[in-house]
């Protein structure tokens, strides 16, 4: 069982949430609902892995909020 840090982010003309694995080319899918976001995203990520393991460019670290006056 692999595990993999994804982003997901809301399309602000359509409402359909996107999700990508930072880093990871061809990673990113969308979906209505976030139920339906894990699955496309847990499909494409396994077709990707059928081409062996991934290059990924950078690495998930962590997301933060920052304030400014």
């Amino acid at each position: 069982m692999r595990t993999f840090s994804f982003v997901v982010e809301r399309d602000p003309d359509t409402g359909v949430l996107v999700g990508y694995v930072p880093g990871w080319p061809g990673a990113h899918t969308q979906g209505d609902d976030i139920e339906e976001l894990q699955q496309n995203l847990r499909e494409v990520i396994e077709m990707l892995l059928e081409d062996g393991e991934p290059n990924l460019e950078s690495e998930f670290v962590d997301v933060r909020t920052i304030q400014v006056a």
